[in-house]
């Protein structure tokens, strides 16, 4: 599997690799309020990536954070996951959940990892064979966790940076919520935008549930004005800033990470500066 990105009917001519593992990183609820028609309905043999109980950690002050890799280990093996699993992973939205399970499978030193294009919806509408329950594994993985922790940003790292910019903080929040024009979803918490950082809104690098071509992807990247540095994305907790690093992987070959504890850790954390329009 050489891209991030794979399509419906490539998922479904691998349909009997013995080394494929379909997980389904769909939740109920979501902070966009963005809704499914198939809330019940799954792709065939796929198994049930719980983001936010599972592959988060619960000791955190900030949602999304995650997990220890030893945590991380456990989990995965209980899904079957093995050190030679490929991996296909999607959500019901098309692509919403996905890109955070896919980019802590990477994080967490597993490279033969991908986002279904389109996700459950284009499964779908390709008639492809789907069931109304999960499997589960009739074996633990062996699947072991090699953290790269230059994958993860804390918010002392965007810190120090504001001033020694070693790095680009693209933030995937929408135009409003960055300019400091619209108000968080998050009660109490002031919008606006780190210091020094540009804004690349999610929903610009899809369409209708499918990431865009890649010279549209180069097009929107082009226009950020990037240097050399680094980029590291941000978004409200660390989620949707996965969908434009995922994006950004399929243009850009610059290193790259996540600030973990995005704009919740970083609007609640007293002495950071804010910027707004």
């Amino acid at each position: 599997m050489q891209s991030p990105l794979v399509s419906a009917a490539w998922l479904n001519d691998h349909l009997n690799d013995p080394r494929l593992i379909i997980l389904d990183a769909s939740t109920k609820t979501n902070i966009s309020g963005k809704k499914s028609e198939y809330d019940d309905l799954q792709i065939l043999g796929s198994r049930y990536f719980d983001l936010k109980n599972n592959f988060s950690d619960a000791q955190a002050s900030f949602p999304n954070t995650i997990p220890s890799a030893e945590a991380f280990e456990k989990e995965a093996q209980k899904l079957g996951v093995n050190e030679d699993s490929v991996i296909v992973i999607y959500d019901n939205l098309g692509i919403y959940n996905s890109p955070r399970a896919w980019w802590m499978f990477r994080a967490m030193g597993h490279e033969n990892v991908a986002v279904l294009d389109g996700g459950l919806p284009a499964w779908v509408k390709g008639n492809f064979k789907t069931q109304s329950i999960h499997s589960e594994p009739e074996t633990l993985g062996n699947f072991k966790a090699h953290f790269d922790k230059s994958q993860v940003k804390s918010i002392e790292d965007v810190l120090t940076n504001i001033n020694k910019e070693n790095f680009t903080v693209i933030d995937a929040r929408s135009k409003g919520r960055f300019d400091g024009t619209a108000p968080e979803p998050r009660e109490g918490m002031s919008s606006g935008h780190i210091p020094n950082s540009c804004n690349l809104p999610f929903e610009t690098v899809l369409d209708n549930g499918f990431m865009k071509s890649t010279s549209e992807l180069k097009s929107l990247f082009d226009s950020l004005q990037l240097n050399e540095n680094p980029l590291v994305f941000s978004c409200g907790s660390g989620l949707t800033a996965c969908i434009i690093l995922l994006a950004a992987e399929l243009v850009n070959d610059q290193p790259k990470a996540i600030f973990d504890g995005s704009w919740t850790e970083w609007a609640s954390t007293e002495g950071t500066p804010i910027d707004k329009v």
